[in-house]
């Protein structure tokens, strides 16, 4: 037989064995267990009711959808939410942690595939019987493939898929999380715009109370003790309303790192809250496993888990694979590229552990213990999303029922004060029932005003407990990351 046609037998009996292999490869099985969403509790209902007035949503509602934030109908707080997600650092960062997760596919992936490797070299010996020899390879190929028999390949690709799905989970909860901060800090922001509003008010008031008493001072029908304290209620209210331009410029402050831009560049107008929080439609609990991103977070990190189970346990099957290279080598530059210093080698190999002192065995029981604590750590976040929602409707129930309470005491304290007045100023009681009765009604006026910021600081954090209208079916799907779809 020739050497070509023992060429193209050989070759003929490789390419058999790698088209074998890669049969083998694709229809081989997964070793390892399949997944399954652990049951997470879920109860039919939840304890606290909403406020007076709110629905209950079906788990389809889609009425928190996209720029929740639209539901306060206020242009100015969408404008501050809009930049969220093109100028905040923290959402950056996390866009481009996902793709480098996105990119971990791709780079798993390319494990299912041969490698095919190309190179020259150029060595010199001695020995005492040959003496000087020069060895010159030009161009040498090397080629590898591990067919992936037991799957473990394609789990370290799924594993990779699911944990750029958390990662893009996580995403989703930075940029939920933020944009509650920034409605939140606006809110409280204006509620300190009604403290300033309360307190120039009551300046005006005590301006004219000071007036007043030096007035009947001067008359004679008061004494210098009135005109004392008439000065040390306006001085005071005049420091605490200076007090509060400190915290407003705090929290104009934060409005701008959240947006991106440095505190020079934002100034938020001066206006004090009005209207209510509006009413939010509330899913029943089954509802928050779909509409949490921290929730799917933790829920693909648990899948991903559920892989690397498979891949410890493919670790105690054989590593099947093919190798094989190929070139021109020579003893100089002269012959190298000559028909008869050509070489090849092609075949198929297998290799099987017989011993490593339990390696395996407690590999695999540190990925099933992994699993047990991502379990855990899911139901935990489920519970966790439970609470916050739970929070905030008690939250805002009793806030609004401490409002009607606050707005009846406001109103019996100005009319506690109209009364001191007009009996002080009738010589019937001394100025310190006028202070009381001015006290009473500052008090109740901030409560008021405190409270309008806390209902809607606590409505947004209503939404962000049921998940800003987020779904888990927003996710990028597992096949169109292994496909690398974008």
């Amino acid at each position: 037989m020739s050497q070509k046609s023992d060429l193209r037998s050989t070759v003929s009996r490789t390419g058999a064995a790698l088209a074998a292999a890669l049969a083998l490869a694709s229809s081989a099985c997964m070793v390892g267990p399949k997944y399954q969403r652990p049951a997470a509790p879920a109860p039919p209902a939840f304890k606290e009711a909403p406020p007076a007035g709110w629905k209950e949503a079906q788990p389809n509602d889609g009425a928190l959808r996209g720029n929740w934030w639209e539901i306060y109908g206020d242009a100015a707080l969408n404008a501050l939410e809009e930049r969220i997600g093109v100028s905040n650092q923290n959402v950056l960062a996390a866009e481009a942690q996902f793709r480098a997760a996105r990119d971990a596919v791709r780079v798993a992936r390319s494990a299912l595939y041969p490698s095919v490797s190309a190179g020259a070299s150029i060595a010199t010996s001695r020995t005492r019987a040959t003496g000087v020899t020069n060895s010159f390879q030009i161009p040498g190929f090397d080629f590898s493939y591990q067919a992936d028999v037991w799957g473990s390949i394609r789990r370290t690709v799924t594993a990779s898929a699911e944990t750029a799905q958390a990662s893009a989970a996580q995403l989703e909860n930075a940029r939920l999380s933020l944009q509650a901060e920034l409605a939140i800090d606006y809110f409280e922001l204006h509620g300190l715009d009604g403290d300033v509003e309360v307190f120039e008010h009551t300046v005006k008031s005590y301006t004219e109370y000071l007036k007043l008493t030096k007035d009947r001072f001067a008359g004679g029908v008061a004494s210098g003790a009135d005109v004392a304290q008439a000065e040390t209620q306006l001085d005071t209210a005049r420091a605490q309303l200076t007090d509060f331009g400190a915290a407003r410029a705090q929290y104009e402050h934060a409005l701008a790192m959240l947006t991106g831009r440095p505190p020079s560049e934002v100034s938020i107008e001066r206006r004090a809250l009005t209207a209510p929080p509006p009413a939010i439609p509330v899913a029943v609990p089954s509802a928050l496993l779909e509409r949490r991103p921290d929730i799917a977070n933790a829920e693909r990190q648990m899948a991903a888990q559920n892989e690397q189970i498979g891949i410890a346990k493919a670790a105690f099957y054989p590593t099947i694979g093919i190798g094989g290279s190929a070139g021109l080598q020579g003893t100089s530059l002269l012959n190298v590229f000559s028909w008869p210093s050509r070489f090849w080698s092609l075949g198929p190999s297998a290799s099987q552990v017989l011993f490593d002192a339990g390696r395996r065995r407690a590999a695999l029981q540190q990925q099933q213990d992994l699993f047990d604590a991502g379990v855990a750590n899911y139901r935990q976040t489920v519970l966790n999303a439970f609470q916050q929602v739970e929070d905030a409707l008690s939250t805002l129930r009793i806030l609004e029922t401490e409002s009607d309470q606050v707005k009846e005491a406001v109103e019996a304290a100005q009319r506690s004060l109209d009364i001191s007045t007009a009996q002080y100023k009738a010589g019937v009681v001394s100025y310190l029932d006028v202070i009381t009765a001015q006290t009473f009604l500052l008090q109740n006026q901030r409560t008021a005003v405190d409270l309008l910021a806390r209902r809607l600081a606590a409505s947004v954090q209503l939404i962000e407990a049921l998940g800003g209208g987020w779904n888990a079916s927003q996710l990028p799907t597992v096949e169109n990351l292994k496909s690398g779809a974008h």
